[in-house]
């Protein structure tokens, strides 16, 4: 990671906030500093969105359609805004300097941010645009600002085309992305380093679709992907070409078009406390990591749906281990097989290392893992692992599980130490028993 990139997401995780008061901006557009506007709470907190099959133990109440709708009206108490610490704040929306999101980020300079009244959702609708501007963060406030591409598209190419490095995402709803050649997206990103969170994508030809940068980190935390595809097996909720790492974490990604729940070519792959679910989609891998990679997939509740185009869950350097130190570790994963049939973990030819596949639950069927020298242990393959409520897709274990204590100690670089709320959350893991339980949940 660059030391500007270094500098951009500390300062992004541990951000001053800005508490803006209403009305007394600046005139439309100009370069001034926008006098701040009252946000309410819950804007940059994970979203509510009821998911399909969630209950008490993964959230609101089933909804098995698949149907996922995201919040925007305002909560009840006002919180503060994210910002960059120094740079100027642009404010969008009614009563503010700016009346898009796009005229904002065109008179951005360097380090600032853009901070979108969500109070003006359906007057951005249509609004699209590229930049090379470096180290913007782009925030929501007032409950989650919403951008429907409309129609339209920046360059051929997405809603937004990044060009700029170091760029933050937050708190944003993107959709409607199209293109002629099918291939658009929401964030179509070619500089180096970005991070995306507590947003929500969906409804695109890709939900992010990043290009080829040897320099660029790429950091995805509490969003939903959903519903993203243009059908033809190439686009997905994301695709990670060639950078240097990708860390997804906290998120979920279910009902694709398709193509897959998450693809990655990139060196390092971090893929940790998600829920990653086919549903009622038709998505192809729920996983695809096809140049291999170090890679860990930890914690995460990954689904394969009965409609899925592929009988594979989750594939590893399947076009060859063309990544340097291509190590796939797969540890203390619910794996629910609804198509009861293929193989959860397939392992390419050409890769030389031996995957890494303890403590996990394999439910449904199938082959746990194809490489022969796979190292295996502590893994739970079962016909009934006492599910809170499988129907439901709550993969909490019940009472007399017999994947209860099942696990074996994972090494320190691979040992859960959270496990994913839903929606779009995260809690701390500790072992409460006699040895770590197989799967994502500790009981």
């Amino acid at each position: 990671m660059t030391k500007q990139a270094r500098r951009v997401l500390a300062a992004a995780s541990a951000a001053p906030f800005l508490l803006l008061l209403p009305g007394c901006g600046a005139g439309g557009g100009n370069d001034a500093s926008a006098v701040p506007v009252a946000e309410t709470a819950g804007a940059a907190g994970p979203s509510t969105t009821a998911g399909p099959g969630a209950d008490t133990g993964m959230g609101a109440a089933a909804n098995p359609s698949g149907a996922a709708a995201s919040p925007s009206g305002p909560a009840a108490t006002a919180t503060a805004v994210p910002r960059n610490p120094g740079g100027t704040v642009r404010v969008v929306g009614p009563g503010h300097p700016y009346r898009t999101p796009c005229q904002a980020i065109g008179a951005a300079r360097a380090g600032d941010t853009v901070q979108i009244d969500a109070r003006g959702n359906g007057g951005y609708d249509g609004d699209v645009c590229g930049w090379s501007t470096r180290g913007l963060m782009i925030v929501g406030f007032n409950g989650r600002a919403r951008i429907d591409a409309a129609g339209r598209n920046s360059q051929g190419k997405a809603t937004w085309v990044i060009a700029g490095s170091d760029t933050v995402v937050d708190n944003v709803e993107l959709s409607g992305s199209t293109v002629p050649d099918g291939n658009g997206a929401a964030i179509r990103q070619e500089g180096a380093g970005l991070t995306v969170r507590h947003s929500y994508l969906h409804d695109n030809q890709n939900g992010i679709l990043a290009g080829d940068n040897a320099s660029s980190d790429i950091v995805v935390e509490s969003t939903e992907f959903a519903r993203n595809g243009a059908g033809d097996g190439y686009t997905h909720n994301m695709y990670i070409n060639h950078v240097r790492s990708f860390t997804l974490r906290y998120s979920w990604s279910h009902d694709a078009k398709v193509g897959h729940l998450v693809k990655s070519r990139a060196l390092v792959n971090d893929i940790l406390y998600n829920r990653i679910t086919g549903q009622g989609g038709s998505d192809s891998y729920e996983i695809d990591l096809p140049n291999g990679g170090r890679s860990r997939i930890i914690g995460n509740v990954i689904q394969q749906g009965a409609a899925t185009q592929n009988p594979t869950i989750i594939a590893f350097g399947e076009e060859g281990a063309s990544n340097p130190d291509s190590r796939l570790s797969v540890v203390n994963n619910t794996i629910v097989n609804d198509l009861g049939k293929g193989t959860a973990i397939a392992v390419g030819g050409s890769v030389g290392a031996g995957a890494l596949v303890q403590n996990n639950i394999l439910v449904g069927g199938g082959t746990l893992v194809t490489q022969s020298g796979a190292s295996v242990a502590g893994n739970c393959t079962t016909a009934d692992p006492r599910f809170a409520g499988r129907s439901r897709y709550d993969y909490h274990l019940g009472a007399g599980s017999p994947c209860v204590d099942r696990g074996t100690t994972p090494a320190a670089g691979v040992r859960p130490s959270a496990q994913y709320v839903h929606p779009l959350s995260h809690t701390g893991r500790a072992v409460k028993g006699s040895a770590i339980d197989a799967g994502a949940f500790e009981r």
